[in-house]
């Protein structure tokens, strides 16, 4: 029995001999023996039966709920009918209708949505997301922009806020909210894909500034809000690229560009822009070869409008002005950003290429005129 005894004694302290070095630790001094810790990824587990688990200090946070996004902003967005009286070939008047969206700005009525979503219309209905039907009236439009306001008359009605696009992030969550296709108010999610967009929708129209996003975008969503994740507008949709190889490529016009005009709008009912008076076309292969330049970059003059702050400067066709404001100018998109930056009575010097000689000039800016 004494035998016995022993031998299960030094078969205890093996095993605990075993398990103390197999942990890392001196028996002694319980300091480490230079065994490596296993790293939180060499933590990780998985089986035949299931994905990996991340341990609990490794889970990703969870994305904010966008249902509690779409509940706050959703009162706040309306959607619009207009009735636009058209001409057929035979020059007989028809009516059309079609459909918008719009957000509420401020509680007393106030209406944010796109100039082209109003444009030429005979009648404009809001329907709020209450169900109450109003008649508005437009307040102020501007054409340049694509941005108009109108009015209902209601008060206390539930206006949205308002936040800062320009600390948005390429892949920020965003929300587009409006009356797609019509058939009463969407809300469509995705991300921020591109910043600070520039694009030329028709011959006189430029539209900069623009957040580009995949969050589908389909007639009818015209001047709803694109939201951010803390439920605040951060941008205007207003166009979507329509091409058989594209998809999900759409554009807002961000509150930074939009909300000087919009401010405008409500407080005067038209938006002031400076003006210099020019007509412009790319220095191309083609504008380099028939007017024998030796520069290849600039914004081209076609035309200059007499006794405009272009003509009263001494610009000409045929000029190529290189720099505005102390600004490169690269390309015509450059000059008309500067321009539609600048402010009415500004003086501004003007870097332009005549003869092959670099000249410089000065012109004042004013506001642009009416159209027609």
């Amino acid at each position: 029995m004494k035998r016995k005894g022993i031998k299960y004694l030094v078969i205890s302290l093996l095993l605990i001999s075993s398990l103390l070095f197999g942990a890392g630790c001196n028996l002694i001094t319980g300091e480490e023996t230079g065994q490596t810790t296993p790293t939180a990824t060499e933590n990780i587990t998985s089986d035949e039966s299931g994905p990996v688990v991340l341990p609990t200090g490794m889970q990703s946070p969870a994305l904010p709920s966008i249902a509690d996004v779409i509940a706050k902003v959703k009162p706040s967005v309306v959607a619009i009918n207009t009735e636009i009286t058209t001409l057929d070939f035979f020059n007989r008047q028809s009516t059309q209708e079609a459909a918008g969206s719009g957000w509420i700005i401020d509680k007393n009525g106030y209406i944010v949505t796109n100039n082209h979503v109003v444009e030429g219309a005979k009648s404009i209905t809001i329907i709020l997301d209450d169900g109450r039907v109003f008649s508005a009236e437009i307040i102020g439009t501007d054409t340049l922009t694509d941005l108009a306001v109108v009015k209902i008359q209601a008060e206390n009605l539930p206006a949205a806020d308002v936040g800062d696009s320009s600390i948005l992030r390429i892949g920020d969550w965003v929300v587009a909210i409006g009356n797609s296709l019509g058939q009463g108010i969407r809300a469509t999610q995705g991300i921020v894909s591109r910043m600070g967009v520039s694009l030329q929708v028709d011959a006189n129209q430029l539209l900069y500034g623009l957040i580009e996003t995949d969050a589908a975008i389909n007639p009818g969503n015209s001047g709803g809000p694109l939201v951010n994740m803390a439920g605040e507008v951060i941008g205007i949709n207003s166009v979507k690229t329509v091409q058989v190889e594209v998809e999900g490529v759409g554009y807002s016009i961000s509150t930074q560009e939009a909300m000087p005009i919009i401010e405008q709008l409500i407080s005067s009912g038209q938006a002031s822009h400076p003006w210099l008076g020019v007509s412009l076309y790319p220095v191309d292969q083609y504008v380099m070869e028939t007017f024998n330049l030796s520069i290849d970059r600039g914004a081209f003059i076609v035309e200059v409008v007499p006794g405009s702050p272009a003509g009263n400067a001494g610009l000409q066709p045929e000029d190529v002005i290189l720099s505005f404001a102390g600004k490169k100018i690269d390309t015509v998109e450059d000059l008309v950003i500067g321009i539609r930056s600048a402010r009415v009575g500004q003086e501004v010097e003007i870097v332009y290429w005549r003869d092959n000689i670099e000249n410089i000039t000065s012109a004042t800016l004013i506001k642009r005129p009416s159209p027609p």
